[in-house]
């Protein structure tokens, strides 16, 4: 491909890029040679980014977070709505904040995002929204009620905003890795890797630049065409669902 025709590089938004996942997915942008911002409660993301710490449960942060990126690289075209916690527990011992919190970090702060982004992309006549979900969303896990809720309304949400803005050419879809390595999974024993990854069909662990992949697939004009969809990422975990 020579110069002149390369594509113009797009302004991209990932939540929760500066490790992890979210990492994984930034690095996959700003190779292709797109204007990257990456925002997280500690600050800090790949070089070449536009790092910016914002707590995305916080209204006035969100706004103030976009107002950055507007200036510095134009209104968000790509948004990966990444960032997420977990706050895992049996139902009968969840606490009303292990809930909410679980609930406005992974679920309400993703509808905030896209709401604003959407703001941008409908004035463009464009935009890709994906949300990072999970399998444990399509399965379902014992000591994740909360968890598995909020991911599993990311599926709702993106349908929703499908319908609503493709007249618009703005996709909205949903990504959802299984079990990935990272710094999340490094913590568990040998013996529980082991018997996590003999569930999976491919018999090992994602890599996060294999999740980052389906992202970028997503975002880029072989998807143009999808919308609506939720793809896995799983080794084949959550196949029929």
């Amino acid at each position: 491909m020579t110069e002149s025709t390369a594509p113009a590089p797009r302004s991209v938004l990932v939540t929760g890029g500066n490790r992890g996942i979210g990492r994984a997915i930034a690095e996959a942008f700003l190779a292709q040679g797109d204007k990257v911002a990456v925002t997280s409660r500690s600050g800090g993301g790949p070089e070449g980014a536009l790092q910016l710490t914002c707590d995305i449960t916080v209204p006035e942060q969100v706004e103030a977070a976009y107002a950055e990126i507007e200036a510095a690289q134009g209104p968000v075209e790509v948004l990966v709505a990444n960032a997420g916690i977990t706050k895992d527990t049996l139902v009968l011992r969840m606490s009303e904040d292990d809930w909410s919190d679980v609930i406005d970090t992974n679920l309400t702060a993703s509808f905030r995002l896209a709401k604003r982004a959407a703001k941008g992309m409908l004035r463009l006549r464009r935009g890709r929204i994906v949300f990072i979900s999970s399998v444990v969303g399509l399965l379902g896990n014992p000591g994740q009620v909360n968890y598995a809720a909020s991911k599993a309304g990311l599926v709702g949400m993106a349908r929703s905003l499908a319908r609503e803005l493709g007249s618009r050419s703005i996709t909205a879809n949903v990504v959802a890795p299984g079990f990935v390595e990272t710094e999340m999974t490094d913590v568990l024993t040998e013996e529980q890797r082991t018997a996590i990854s003999d569930r999976v069909p491919l018999g090992r662990y994602a890599q996060p630049d294999e999740v980052a992949a389906a992202v970028t697939w997503l975002a880029g004009d072989g998807a143009a065409y999808v919308t609506g969809a939720v793809i896995p990422v799983d080794g084949g975990l959550g196949m029929g669902h």
